[in-house]
């Protein structure tokens, strides 16, 4: 058993570069999409100094394990390797997600309810939000006696209930709008009603006679009480939002205005017809790449759109480090938001970057109708890159201001750096500035220059933040004893010495 390695693993991942290979970039390149090709491990650690808590929504589709080689991903780890896997990457998506952020994993019955299991542990059973089922077949398999309908997506949200509290509802079916009608041509446009005006129980300030319009007169059910008080009752029939039947003698019925709907509430059974299939997937890899060269398992795109679209909005940033055929950064792309793309294999170029490059110059297929997509935007293209820190954790030689700047950030306030790093002040965070002198960064290009803390440098400091409370400055060295440094409320940190990797 590896649990306690697994456990303490996702500290232990170095925090590496994130090289821009401009060659490969796609569209207008100035967008903050991202396509990065490496082991999704080190990636999702690299981008912590500058995303930790910043992403809306997370979808990955891990490999299934379930004993099959596919030509694209390694889908027949042992049991215990997969578990080991999944369990630190599970951790960095953890400390990616925004507050109101939720994740969802595909995955099926062969590891799916140890999944389960370790994204409690994870992300907390309290921040559990559903199990939904993937109707991804349009009938059984014949080769088996009993087979599976469906795959599973784990839902978890960072804090459940802010999650739920920001979550979009699904737009009205065709079917939907159609039930609604307007048979008495009400002002306030098409409606529908609630079949009973009722409630189970007894409570006594909802016990009254109702007269209808006709003059039919009810009184609640046996067992039951009316669902409001009487005199909300009576601003219900004073605004014309109870339907007591067209000759006014029927038992009065609530009105639900089709103008005044929000959407309908989703469940956790998605049907094909309703988020596609992999018949439907297949065929939308194969009008992408051709048969020959398609992806193995791919989601359909309007899984994915349904899931973008019930947790997040446009301009939101979605993050998928199993990006395979490149689906969620697709749909993400077609739909307005933001995206982060992770791919170890070859096909980041061979696969992703090609799809990208047709979303952006305005391909049709998928959900493309369906959103009004008509292309543009773009992505850059990045690899893994060197350790920022060496064996013993220290700085690494020539790491550029801004790299180190986001990290001084990350360890000591917890949260992403994201202004930018072009100044020795990177900001002030709780009622602590924090300062780099380093690199350079003054414009002093001396030995040394500008990386010593001098009273002159200091008072520089103070005068362009315009800030006077507490400060820690990390520089190559101080010229202030202990004792002026207290007295102008400084904590010096040496480099590299004091900066640490963890």
């Amino acid at each position: 058993m590896t649990r306690g390695d697994d456990v303490r693993a996702a500290a232990g991942v170095p925090y590496r570069l994130l090289d821009a290979v401009p060659a490969l970039d796609g569209g207008n390149a100035t967008a903050e999409n991202m396509l990065i090709q490496g082991d999704n491990l080190d990636a999702l650690k690299a981008l912590l100094p500058y995303y930790k808590g910043a992403v809306k929504c997370i979808y990955i589709d891990p490999p299934y394990n379930t004993r099959s080689a596919f030509e694209h991903y390694d889908d027949n780890l042992e049991h215990s390797q997969w578990l080991a896997m999944i369990y630190p990457r599970l951790v960095l998506l953890r400390d990616l997600l925004a507050e109101d952020g939720s994740i969802w994993v595909s995955i099926d019955d062969n590891e799916g309810h140890y999944l389960k299991v370790i994204m409690d542990e994870v992300f907390g059973r309290k921040n559990f939000i559903v199990n939904v089922l993937w109707q991804k077949r349009i009938g059984p398999d014949n080769r088996l006696a009993i087979g599976d309908a469906h795959d599973h997506i784990h839902v978890y949200g960072k804090s459940a209930p802010r999650f739920l509290t920001t979550a979009n509802r699904l737009t009205l079916t065709a079917e939907q709008v159609a039930e609604f009608r307007n048979p008495d041509n009400d002002p306030k446009g098409p409606w529908t009603s609630s079949s009973n005006f009722s409630a189970q129980g007894y409570r006594p300030n909802q016990m009254y006679v109702i007269t209808t319009p006709g003059g039919a007169e009810y009184s609640p059910p046996p067992g039951r009480c009316w669902v409001t008080i009487e005199s909300e009752y009576l601003k219900l029939r004073a605004d014309g939002r109870l339907w007591f039947g067209r000759d006014g003698m029927g038992m009065p019925r609530k009105k639900v205005y089709l103008n005044e709907q929000q959407g309908r509430v989703s469940w956790s059974w998605w049907t094909n017809s309703e988020v596609g299939n992999t018949q439907e997937s297949k065929r939308e890899i194969n009008a992408l790449f051709g048969s020959a060269d398609a992806f193995d398992t791919p989601k359909p795109e309007r899984l994915m759109q349904r899931i973008l679209h019930i947790a997040s909005n446009p301009g939101d940033l979605v993050l998928d480090s199993f990006l395979g055929s490149g689906t969620t950064a697709a749909v993400a792309h077609k739909m307005g938001r933001r995206w982060i793309g992770i791919e170890m294999g070859n096909h980041a170029e061979t696969h992703c970057k090609p799809r990208l490059d047709k979303v952006i110059a305005g391909e049709q297929g998928g959900v493309s109708e369906a959103v009004g997509w008509t292309g543009g935007g773009g992505y850059r293209f990045y690899r893994l890159g060197a350790p920022v820190f060496d064996a013993d954790g220290h700085i690494t030689a020539d790491i550029a201001f801004a790299t180190l700047a986001a990290h001084i950030w990350l360890s000591e306030t917890g949260t992403p750096l994201t202004k930018a790093a072009d100044t020795p002040l990177l900001g002030v965070h709780e009622g602590m500035a924090y300062a780099l002198l380093y690199n350079g960064i003054l414009g002093d290009r001396s030995v040394s220059g500008g990386n010593v803390l001098t009273a002159t440098l200091l008072a520089r400091l103070r005068e362009e933040s315009r800030w006077d409370g507490p400060m820690t400055v990390y520089g190559e060295w101080s010229k202030l004893g202990a004792a002026r440094l207290a007295d102008a409320d400084v904590r010096f940190k040496q480099t590299p010495y004091d900066v640490r990797e963890r």
